[in-house]
């Protein structure tokens, strides 16, 4: 009798600038939905009832909800109004452009809500590259100076030695990650698609899930909200 494996658990991405500002952007709606449903006169409270209803929902598909969860036999992706998973097996590539995207092997594209590009922070990323390597480079002929000067060839070899690794500390070592946050996380999910890919448990069907606990009430919300502004 063989002893299961055991399951791994999910490394989730979510997106910080999403949680921060969907928890913002609840609180205000909710400050000034409550208000309205409890000063409101006439028709006031069911219209502010009716945007909450169709408002909450979608602010919160956007922006709390989106994540993508992997393991070692599955990608699992949420976005605002479904839920895919993809087995490694049938996944095609991982795409990187102006959003993220996971393509499969039947020719579906998903885009990754939960992992946004960031043209900004690419930027930020190449500029600490840059400077790094320059900062290497400026490294490198400083030691290479230095040990070619006299008081013997140990002495300045010692010197050469010295000079490059006060530059490595004082240069590449507090330049930061040379690599946006997203293409990082795209990095990694790469690295795991191909070591899994063949891997027996992590074959099987792409399968999507429509997100009704979501769609559901924002319909809802439209409809109730359609109903009172055509009869006002």
């Amino acid at each position: 009798m063989t002893t299961p494996l055991p399951v791994q658990k999910d490394r989730i991405y979510r997106s910080p600038a999403g949680l921060v500002a969907g928890a913002l952007l609840l609180v205000i709606v909710g400050w000034l939905g409550i208000d309205a449903l409890a000063s409101g006169h006439g028709r006031t409270p069911w219209l502010a009832l009716a945007g909450l209803i169709l408002v909450v929902p979608i602010l919160v598909a956007f922006t709390l909800r989106p994540a993508v969860y992997a393991n070692e036999n599955r990608l699992r992706v949420r976005n605002p109004f479904r839920v895919v998973v993809l087995p490694w097996g049938e996944i095609a590539s991982l795409r990187s452009g102006f959003s993220n995207e996971v393509v499969t092997k039947a020719g579906a594209k998903f885009q990754l809500w939960a992992v946004p590009v960031s043209l900004r922070a690419r930027k930020k990323a190449a500029r600490r590259e840059a400077k790094a390597a320059a900062e290497a480079a400026g490294a490198g002929r400083g030691g290479g100076r230095a040990g070619g000067l006299g008081f013997g060839g140990a002495l300045g070899g010692f010197g050469g030695g010295m000079g490059a690794g006060s530059a490595m500390r004082g240069g590449t070592a507090q330049a930061g990650p040379t690599r946006a946050e997203s293409d990082q996380i795209m990095t990694d999910l790469r690295e795991l698609l191909e070591s899994r890919e063949e891997a027996e448990p992590a074959q099987g069907e792409v399968t999507v899930r429509w997100a009704y606990e979501v769609i559901a009430p924002a319909v809802a919300g439209a409809v109730l909200l359609a109903i009172l502004l055509a009869t006002g």
